[in-house]
């Protein structure tokens, strides 16, 4: 399925009156994972800027161990301090790297603003190296515009 095909899908999810917030994003984790090939694990880190740690939220895919990641760790954690979206073609060869599984090749990260301030991040994983285009982050910085609206 295309990008373009997804989004209103993704709008679909996200207007959806009968379910609560945490099962919309757990539904667009859903989405992203079965709709497109190279999405091996989808989920939502969210922000505690008291604690400057990154919290996991909803998630598709393999159990991971970092539920809490503390801003400047990791892809996450630099994503928490740099507003920036943060793209990994080879983790192997990314020195701040958090390793969640010896089948992760790829990462990218894009963080999520309501009001200008960043609250969290998407955070897509690839059993596959150097897949993530600048389609994917148009195409998730959408999708994190659309779940902006629920905060």
């Amino acid at each position: 399925m295309t990008f373009q095909e997804l989004q209103p899908k993704v709008i679909a999810i996200t207007s959806n009156d009968t379910i609560t917030r945490d099962e919309k994003l757990l539904a667009i984790c859903q989405l992203l994972n079965e709709s497109i090939e190279y999405y091996n694990w989808v989920g939502f880190y969210f922000a505690n800027h008291d604690t400057k740690t990154l919290h996991l939220g909803p998630y598709v895919g393999a159990e991971t161990e970092h539920t809490v990641i503390p801003f400047g760790k990791g892809i996450c954690g630099q994503v928490a301090e740099s507003n920036a979206n943060f793209v990994v073609p080879d983790v192997a060869a990314q020195d701040n790297y958090i390793a969640c599984s010896f089948t992760v090749k790829s990462e990218i990260v894009v963080p999520l603003f309501v009001n200008g301030v960043n609250i969290g991040q998407i955070d897509i994983d690839s059993h596959v190296i150097d897949p993530f285009t600048e389609a994917d982050e148009r195409f998730l910085e959408f999708v994190n515009e659309e779940i902006a609206k629920l905060f």
